[in-house]
């Protein structure tokens, strides 16, 4: 393959292709380039699987750490298990590009992203998606492409494309936005309440960037493109496809308008039994065995044209619903009495059980990427097991699916969770589906924000989301509001839309069909909001704000402030000192570099002592404030007092009484306890403290020439008087050579 490299610019720099010189023997093999970020894209596709029914296509994308100069951690330093953020990726490859391929074509199919350079500046997601697709498109592989993902972010009202992680951080809208020549076939990302007109025209915006890109996938593939290579799909004898029609059509048609899901499926189930049996009697078993697959797969395209027409003839839809009208919502909170948080979500046939529990940032999730670690404070864990479908299958980690599902939710809920400094709890939601017709992700939301308004989080508004779908034929278009899973099936989009009465928080899009119109785009997503604000209407009637109150088995953070100096106070030498506090009172105690400090407990009496306790080593000594403390050290010149734990304050030899004091010896000695009050605490922290000011003065003219000296002392600002004594100098000096003895306040004593 000859060497070709050919560039655009996008948003003012370089977007690179490559080919010819790496992994030549794929049968497509592209490097992308943005910035410093690099991406090699291979596509291989192999013989076909016999007796398969789904096409077996495989996206990976695979971060190597060397990209961004790091080394793995864990035991075995090299790369394993692909994270989340990886396998979201794989899907953003998969969607846009699997119907693309021809109907019917089964051979084993693998896509594989890797990312050789990262600069920490641009995402290599989209360069992912773009890579794959002109891979496949230079590649033998049939394939209807090319198409080019563009993620676009608005930041201060300005549409940008392919943003930098800094522009994408700032920015209201964030997508990654798929595009063909004529249409947009997927859209993945999340807003900050965004307009559906905003959202429309961020759409648009993405699809006018995409047209360079295209073009010049489509100039590499004239210069390097290989022949794609014969394949022709299987087809089923005509007269054969007939009778199936004749066999099935009414069959399916009465059994789709059961409202019941499974009664609905034993009826398919049914009809297509009795086809079976009817062809076999007629065309013979050996006959019928050579196109079982065939036959069996005119039954589902028969399902898909009878059900479809009846949708844009009749103006109904399977269930019997208009194509706006909602399934009937159930909704309840607290059904689980240990949990901090749980809501029942059931719309229709769907029903999923959402949990919150809250926990200190001690339970915070490392992301360990290749722009760095980073925490995350807010989880959604989406499931779906098998029995929520009627189904058995292995009970095994979750899939991509799952994954996908659990993003979404989360990427909807995130933007309305209070800020840590207002709730420093992390949260961990966990969605439960326990049935499933359609839309199931979209439960995970609706149930996500009562199940957090139920724990006591105080969102900044709740968050309902919708599935919507479309069916057109190209002359007759029907959107439909809160679709089944066979609506999702058989329908040519699956549209999910979140957000609040403002405006929407997450967008997940998928669009079978080209040319779909910006008139058809505003009116589903204006159906959409219709529709989801029917829905919040129904979950506030269960609960309309969040509690007021946290859970009684929920922990309670209180947080304080602490200088940053003093954090080592509270840490102590290896940790000790808040071992300690941990030890004593059963608390969890955080420490923010800010001198931030969060004591959680459910126990509020074990909260108050350990507060107690960090404010007794955190205190500094106020001017004029009394004080029991106990004498650590003798000098010539007076004793150094502990007020607080860790810091001293000077008793001047001349601040310990009324009349003249010769040996500091004669008052104290060390290890006792006197009371003393704060003359004056200086720049350094030196603390000057007084004795006498608490003792009662003589009596006659010694009492009033006591008060005199108080009184010239608090006008110097409670420096001690200079007094001469044996050997002469200042008596307040430390001894020669050593340096000030009367420094504080100090560290903590070993």
């Amino acid at each position: 393959m000859a060497f070709v490299r050919e560039s655009v610019l996008i948003n003012g720099k370089p977007l690179t292709f490559e080919t010819g010189r790496l992994a030549k023997q794929a049968h497509g093999s592209i490097l992308i380039t943005y910035g410093e970020s690099v991406v090699l894209v291979t596509a291989v596709s192999g013989e076909e699987r016999p007796n398969l029914d789904f096409f077996p296509l495989t996206c990976e994308y695979v971060e190597k750490t060397f990209a961004a100069g790091k080394i793995p951690g864990g035991f075995f330093k090299r790369e394993a298990r692909q994270r989340d953020e990886e396998i979201l990726t794989c899907r953003l490859m998969d969607r846009p590009c699997r119907p693309l391929f021809p109907e019917g074509y089964r051979n084993d199919t693998q896509v594989i992203a890797t990312v050789l350079s990262a600069d920490k500046v641009h995402q290599t997601d989209v360069l992912a998606v773009t890579g794959a697709s002109a891979a496949l498109h230079i590649s033998d592989i049939p394939w209807a492409g090319p198409l080019a993902a563009i993620r676009v972010a608005r930041v201060a009202g300005e549409l940008i494309v392919f943003p930098t992680f800094e522009q994408q951080a700032a920015s209201d809208i964030d997508m990654v936005v798929a595009c063909t020549k004529d249409a947009i076939c997927m859209v993945e990302g999340g807003a900050a309440e965004a307009s559906e007109a905003d959202l429309i025209d961020a759409l648009f915006f993405a699809h006018r960037a995409a047209q360079p890109v295209l073009e010049l996938i489509e100039k590499l593939r004239a210069a390097v493109g290989k022949t794609k290579r014969a394949w022709e799909p299987k087809v089923l004898d005509s007269a054969i496809a007939k009778r199936v029609a004749d066999l099935c059509d009414k069959g399916i048609i009465e059994s789709s308008l059961i409202k019941d899901k499974k009664a609905r499926y034993d009826g398919y189930k049914a009809t297509k039994t009795k086809m079976v049996e009817t062809i076999t009697a007629e065309i013979g078993a050996e006959k019928f065995a050579a196109s079982e697959k065939l036959i069996k797969a005119e039954f589902d395209e028969r399902k898909y044209v009878v059900v479809r027409e009846y949708v844009l003839t009749e103006k109904k839809r399977i269930d019997g619903r208009d194509s706006k009208t909602i399934r009937a919502i159930a909704t309840e909170v607290s059904i689980l009495p240990r949990v901090h948080g749980s809501a029942l979500f059931q719309r229709g046939e769907t029903q999923a059980i959402v949990t919150t529990t809250l926990g200190t940032s001690a339970d915070e999730q490392k992301i360990d990427a290749l722009t760095g670690e980073r925490w995350k404070r807010f989880l959604l864990h989406y499931n779906f097991p098998p029995f929520s479908t009627g189904e058995t299958k292995p009970m095994r980690g979750p899939g991509r699916r799952e994954i996908g599902h659990g993003a979404l939710a989360e990427r909807a809920l995130m933007r309305m969770i209070p800020e840590a400094e207002k709730f420093p709890y992390t949260i961990r939601l966990v969605s439960e589906t326990l049935e499933s017709n359609g839309s199931s992700s979209m439960a995970a939301v609706c149930g996500g924000t009562m199940s957090m308004m139920d724990a006591g989080v105080p969102i900044k508004s709740p968050v309902a989301g919708i599935a919507m779908g479309l069916i057109s034929d190209g002359k007759r278009t029907a959107i439909l509001s809160d679709i089944l899973g066979d609506e999702d099936h058989l329908g040519d989009m699956d549209f999910k839309v979140c957000g609040t009465t403002k405006g929407i928080t997450a967008i997940q899009m998928d669009i079978k069909i080209a040319g779909l119109s910006r008139e058809i785009m505003t009116q589903a997503l204006d159906q959409a909001r219709e529709g989801r604000v029917h829905i919040l209407g129904k979950m506030l009637e269960t609960l309309d704000q969040p509690r007021a109150d946290l859970s009684k088995y929920a922990p309670r953070i209180t947080t304080i402030k602490v200088k940053p100096d003093q954090i080592r106070l509270v840490i102590g030498p290896g940790g000790k000192t808040i071992k300690g506090i941990i030890d004593q009172t059963g608390v969890a105690i955080d420490v923010e570099d800010d001198g931030t400090v969060n004591v959680a407990s459910s126990d509020p009496e074990a909260v108050k002592k350990a507060l107690d306790i960090i404010k007794g080593l955190t205190a500094e000594p106020e001017v004029g404030a009394t004080y029991k403390g106990a004498v650590q050290r003798i000098t010539d010149f007076g004793a150094f007092v502990e007020l607080l734990p860790g810091t001293d304050g000077l008793l001047h030899i001349s601040e310990m009484a009324h009349t003249r004091v010769e040996k500091v010896t004669d008052v104290m000695k060390e290890g006792d306890i006197v009371e003393v009050k704060v003359l004056s605490v200086d720049r350094d922290g030196k603390v000057r403290l007084t004795r006498r000011e608490l003792l009662p003065l003589p009596e006659g003219e010694e009492g009033e020439r006591a008060k005199e000296r108080m009184l010239a002392a608090r006008e110097s600002g409670g420096a001690p008087p200079r007094r001469s004594g044996p050997g002469g100098g200042d008596r307040d000096r430390g001894p020669r050579g050593g340096g000030d003895r009367d420094r504080g306040p100090r560290g903590p004593r070993r």
